[in-house]
C-alpha cells in the first residue's frame, strides 16, 4: 500500500508519500481499499501537533474516508467483501488502505458516490449534533451560522433549513456569502467588509439570533455573542481562526444564555447508539436530496499538500475530498 507518513509533526511539508507494509487485520475489524478521502480542520492542526489528540509516531493521517470492504475481520457480522463503506477512523484516512473497528463503518447505499460519503460523516455529524441534539434548534428560530462557506458551515446551513430555521450566513468574502445563498442561506453578512453586530441587529430586529454556530473562534466570537437573543444558545464547535477566545460570562447571565459545547467524536463513542440514529437520519435525507455536501476541489490522492495549502489559506467553499482509483 502507499500511504502519507507523519514521522515528524512539523507541518504539512515533513509529509511523505511512500510505500508501507499492509496493516494486519484486527478481529473486530475491517480492511478497506480507500477510493475517497475528504480533508477536515483537525487534519491539519494534527500534523502540526496542535490537536489534543497526539497519535505515537509515526502515523498516516486522515480522519474521513470511503472505499470498498475488502476484507472482514474475525466477529464481525453484517458486513462483507465487496460492500461499499464510509467512515470517520480518526487516522489513516491518507493512504490506499486502511483496517478500520467494524463499528465506526457506515454502509453506504449505490446511489452515495465515494466522493460525497467521504465528506458527509464529520461535516454532518457534528453539525446535526450541534444544532439539534445540543442547541434544540426549532422551527422558526433563527440561527447564525459562522465561518458558513466552510465544511461544517455548509453542512449546518442545509441541516439548518431542513429544520425549518432562518438562517443567517457569516462569512469571509462576497463571493463565499453568495455560496451560501445559493445553499439557501436567508440572509448573509461579509465579516471582513461589515459589522457583524450592526448587521446581526438590523436583521433580527434587535432581537439576535436564538442559536450562533461557531466552528470559527477568535475576534468574531465575543461580538457574536454579545448579540445574542434572549435564552439563545452559543454552540462551540471549534476554533478556524486560531486563537481561542475568552467570553465574558456575565454576557450568559444578562441574556439567560447558555454556552454549549459540541465534541461530535466524543459524543458517537459515548453515545454509539444514539449516533448511528443520527447517522440514519442524515442518510435518509441525502437520498431525498434535502442535503448534498459541497464539494470545493476534488484531487487526487498524491496531491495532499496541494489541497492542505488551499485549506490553509482559507479559499475553500465546503470540502476538499482526494480520490484514488
Amino acid at each position: 500500500m502507499k500511504a502519507w507518513v507523519c514521522e515528524n509533526p512539523v507541518g504539512v511539508e515533513a509529509l511523505q508519500w511512500r510505500e508501507l507494509p499492509a496493516p494486519a487485520l484486527a478481529a473486530g475489524q475491517l480492511r478497506v481499499s480507500v477510493r475517497a478521502a475528504s480533508l477536515n480542520f483537525p487534519d491539519l492542526l494534527i500534523v502540526q501537533n496542535k490537536y489534543q489528540m497526539k497519535p505515537p509516531l509515526p502515523f498516516v493521517p486522515g480522519t474521513e474516508f470511503s472505499g470498498v470492504v475488502t476484507e472482514v475481520g474475525d466477529g464481525v457480522k453484517g458486513f462483507a467483501v465487496g460492500q461499499r463503506v464510509a467512515a470517520f477512523g480518526g487516522l489513516g484516512g491518507f493512504a490506499t488502505e486502511v483496517c478500520i473497528p467494524a463499528m465506526l463503518a457506515m454502509p453506504l447505499p449505490d446511489a452515495f458516490s465515494f466522493e460525497d460519503a467521504a465528506a458527509f460523516i464529520c461535516t454532518y455529524g457534528t453539525s446535526h449534533h450541534a444544532l439539534l441534539d445540543r442547541g434544540a434548534l426549532q422551527a422558526g428560530e433563527t440561527v447564525l451560522i459562522l465561518g458558513a462557506a466552510g465544511g461544517v458551515g455548509t453542512a449546518a446551513i442545509q441541516i439548518a433549513k431542513a429544520a425549518g430555521a432562518h438562517v443567517i450566513a457569516a462569512a469571509s468574502s462576497d463571493a463565499k456569502c453568495a455560496a451560501c445563498r445559493s445553499l439557501g442561506a436567508d440572509a448573509t453578512i461579509n465579516y471582513t467588509t461589515q459589522n457583524l453586530r450592526d448587521e446581526l441587529k438590523a436583521l433580527t430586529e434587535g432581537r439576535g439570533p436564538d442559536v450562533i454556530y461557531d466552528p470559527v473562534g477568535g475576534d468574531l466570537a465575543e461580538a457574536a455573542f454579545r448579540s445574542i437573543a434572549w435564552r439563545g444558545r452559543y454552540l462551540v464547535i471549534g476554533f478556524a481562526q486560531g486563537a481561542i477566545p475568552a467570553l465574558p460570562l456575565n454576557l450568559a447571565l444578562l441574556k439567560g444564555a447558555s454556552l454549549v459545547g459540541v465534541f461530535w467524536g466524543e459524543f458517537a463513542k459515548r453515545e454509539p447508539g444514539r449516533n448511528a440514529k443520527m447517522l440514519g437520519e442524515l442518510a435518509a435525507w441525502y437520498a431525498a436530496g434535502k442535503i448534498k455536501p459541497v464539494l470545493d476541489s476534488v484531487l487526487p490522492l498524491e496531491q495532499l499538500p496541494a489541497a492542505f495549502a488551499r485549506m490553509a489559506a482559507r479559499e475553500v467553499v465546503g470540502k476538499l475530498v482526494l480520490t484514488h482509483a
